[in-house]
């Protein structure tokens, strides 16, 4: 089955012009054999509504905030994870351990703070030590900068006869605890020698984003500011009347307050290569004095750099979606374990997920049967679902306007390409971060927009008018509407959230 679009015959791009066109009014002339009629044709004044509701704003109001700054970055900081877990290789002939990667994959000298150096592992700690096939427990006996010797409780466990080659294999080594000998002074230490640090240091990461200006403006002249129309306008601003610039001036503002959402979605900053290289040869960041556009993590752009990414919940077939689904609570346990998660999905993805949920419930003879769904003959069918529950994971589907519409997200997508968004799963409640500006732990959504403002200025939506029509500012004929924000996103742990394409 093929479904056929109108195409050109729709009205789907707004008019450059920003004022009363000829194509919005019935042709009276000789040609169009208007005036030549002797019959008043019935005019159907009220404009038609054909997109409906044509905003796609919204997402950021049900899962973030807002709240105000007066600086020209955000600078905040995430946890480090409790307890001690490394990876690297093992040798069973020598019974060293060398520390290559931190448990989610950061080396040395990365912006994670991880150093080969101060891994954590000490002295008389006890270890499990993860090969293929078989867990080790082990006992420290050396640390020496990033090799690590662990010697087996069970010997056999490091025997030439024993199932693991004596080559270096990759493994993870997790702490478990501790061991002493009787009348060991201390609790441990880094190294075999004394004066050596004996505590275990948190780590933390320091995130930063930066907020872009943005902005639009709307003119009219004064004598097509006082042009009736014979067309009743309307729209989402809740204009309505028969003065056309009204309408445009209303989609102008709807417009740029979608561009406020999809911005703080999409953006991502202006990358290394990009950048003005100074006369010393180097990448220079100072984007303020070179006056370079330098963007703004967009949700999409934090998500894939610090975040997860899934390709499954295809459709193709329950049984692999509901195996991507565990994949993802398997993730999930990895990181924060927040129980209650927001799917936001497009329109395939969304139907995917009803189907999958579907073929978990047998069909009852002579109808179908959801869960608890009462489905009875009498009433309509329910074939969708708005959550589900897998294990001890709560998902909560809405559809998503802006990756359905074809004027927005939609076209891009339909292009099939690898960037393709199909949705994503946004953690429920509120982080505890430190805040660097203020000094002091907060509580806030995992997501939220920063705008500068100040006692003399608010930069979250600027709206003012110029020239001489209506309040007079200046001498020009005309009406000029100004828009402008000033904002970023903050993505506070990244790491809960999951980016469908």
């Amino acid at each position: 089955m093929a479904i056929s679009n109108p195409g050109g015959n729709l009205n789907s791009v707004p008019a450059p012009q920003k004022q009363t066109l000829d194509s919005n009014y019935i042709d009276f002339t000789a040609s169009g054999n208007g005036w030549a009629k002797q019959y008043l044709p019935d005019l159907m004044e009220k404009e038609a509504e054909v997109f409906g509701n044509r905003t796609v704003s919204g997402f950021l109001a049900q899962v973030g905030a807002e709240e105000s700054m007066t600086a020209d970055q955000v600078i905040w900081t995430e946890q480090g994870r409790l307890h001690i877990s490394v990876k690297g290789t093992l040798n069973t002939d020598v019974s060293t351990f060398t520390v290559t990667s931190d448990i989610d994959g950061n080396n040395a000298g990365t912006t994670n703070v991880f150093t080969l150096a101060d891994h954590g592992v000490r002295l008389n700690d006890i270890c499990l030590v993860a090969v293929a096939g078989r867990v080790i427990r082990a006992h420290v006996t050396k640390v020496a900068a990033e090799v690590i010797t662990v010697q087996p409780y069970n010997v056999q466990d490091f025997d030439d006869d024993s199932d693991i080659a004596d080559a270096d294999l990759d493994a993870t080594l997790l702490v478990i605890g501790s061991e002493f000998k009787k009348g060991v002074t201390g609790q441990g230490s880094y190294g075999s020698g004394t004066g050596s640090a004996r505590t275990v240091k948190p780590t933390h990461v320091s995130f930063t984003n930066k907020p872009i200006i943005m902005k639009d403006a709307y003119e009219i002249s004064g004598s097509d500011a006082s042009q009736i129309g014979w067309v009743e306008i309307s729209g989402e601003d809740g204009q309505n009347g028969y003065l056309w610039y009204l309408k445009a001036e209303g989609d102008t503002r709807s417009r740029f307050t979608d561009y406020l959402e999809m911005t703080m979605m999409e953006a991502e900053k202006t990358a290394a290569a990009s950048r003005i290289v100074d006369a010393d040869g180097t990448n220079d960041t100072d984007y303020a004095a070179l006056g370079t556009n330098s963007g703004t993590e967009g949700l999409f752009a934090a998500i894939e750099d610090r975040g997860n990414v899934t390709t499954g919940i295809t459709g193709v077939n329950a049984a692999t979606d509901l195996a991507e689904f565990d994949a993802i609570l398997a993730e999930f346990d990895n990181q924060g374990a927040i129980e209650e998660n927001m799917m936001f999905v497009n329109r395939a993805s969304s139907l995917a997920v009803d189907d999958m949920l579907a073929s978990m419930n047998s069909y009852g003879a002579g109808g179908t049967s959801y869960g608890v769904f009462d489905n009875s003959e009498d009433m309509a069918l329910n074939l969708g679902f708005s959550g589900f529950r897998r294990g001890s994971y709560d998902f909560y589907k809405s559809d998503w306007k802006y990756l359905n519409d074809k004027a927005t997200r939609g076209s891009i997508n339909e292009r099939g390409t690898s960037d393709a968004i199909r949705g994503v799963f946004v953690p429920a409640g509120v982080s505890s971060v430190y805040d660097q500006m203020l000094g002091k732990n907060l509580k806030r959504p995992f997501l939220h927009v920063r705008y500068r403002a100040s006692q003399t200025d608010d930069r979250r939506l600027k709206t003012w008018t110029t020239g001489s029509v209506g309040a007079v500012t200046s001498d020009l004929d005309a009406m000029q509407v100004h828009y402008l924000s000033e904002r970023c996103l903050i993505t506070q742990g990244a790491n809960n959230f999951m980016l469908m394409k």
